[in-house]
């Protein structure tokens, strides 16, 4: 049985606590992903690392000149944020959010903050228990996000509301969880790797908006639709169905 390390704060090189990274996992973002890097708040966030999945209409080009670090990976949307989080340091908390300008970066600091003081290991937001924007988010998001939760719930103990992108994490946790699924199915394991763990959970309302441009990957088609959610169901599959790897001291 493998332990998850039990998270503890890094002073940064400057004397303070530990740093900060924000991943912004993108393909094909160009209409929105400068106005995001422009909104994250520097006094609180030290690096923003965008894991760009192959886009074509120039993303790449305009998260640099925005001030964001670019790594090119393969697709996947899993396989970006990995790729993102194996980028930070071994002591960095790092915060996921989507580059489509839905989620609000001004919520960072809410997110990172009960990490920062060691009372959460794991803190995810929750646009089902936050205001939303009319049309920010299709019902059928929040539906899955609430069955979701439910199953979480009646095999591990913890419930969530959401299977929100917008989430906290150290990246020395994250690693640790053994994450395997690199596409539309990484939200949910990680949440219910998490939980399974035993690491302490916080779930926090945000404000979510409408996105700034483009068409979501998820729900702006049914295709698009109906590929994520056979992934998500998959995974939930997959996960509570391997044996445990042990849970946190």
């Amino acid at each position: 049985m493998t332990n998850l390390p039990t998270p503890t704060p890094n002073p940064s090189p400057q004397g303070g606590e530990e740093h900060v990274v924000v991943v912004i996992p993108t393909f094909n973002e160009a209409e929105s992903i400068a106005a995001v890097i422009a909104e994250v708040p520097r006094d609180v966030v030290g690096r923003v690392i965008v894991a760009d999945g192959g886009s074509r209409d120039g993303t790449q080009e305009k998260a640099s000149r925005a001030g964001a670090e670019v790594i090119a990976v393969g697709r996947g949307y899993g396989l970006a944020c990995l790729k993102g989080a194996q980028a930070a340091l071994a002591s960095d908390i790092v915060v996921f959010m989507d580059g489509d300008g839905a989620d609000d970066p001004a919520a960072i600091a809410t997110l990172v903050a009960p990490i920062r003081s060691g009372a959460y290991d794991f803190v995810i937001a929750s646009r089902a228990r936050g205001e939303r924007e009319p049309g920010s988010v299709a019902w059928h998001q929040l539906v899955a996000g609430r069955i979701a939760g439910v199953l979480t719930r009646l095999l591990y103990g913890v419930r969530y509301t959401d299977m929100c992108a917008f989430r906290a994490i150290r990246r020395d946790t994250l690693l640790a969880l053994g994450m395997r699924e690199l596409t539309y199915g990484w939200n949910l394991e990680m949440q219910m790797r998490v939980a399974r763990a035993g690491l302490r959970v916080l779930e926090v309302p945000v404000a979510y908006r409408c996105r700034l441009g483009g068409q979501s990957k998820v729900a702006g088609s049914l295709r698009g639709s109906v590929k994520a959610g056979a992934k998500i169901i998959s995974t939930f599959a997959r996960v509570a169905t391997e044996p445990a790897r042990g849970r946190v001291s």
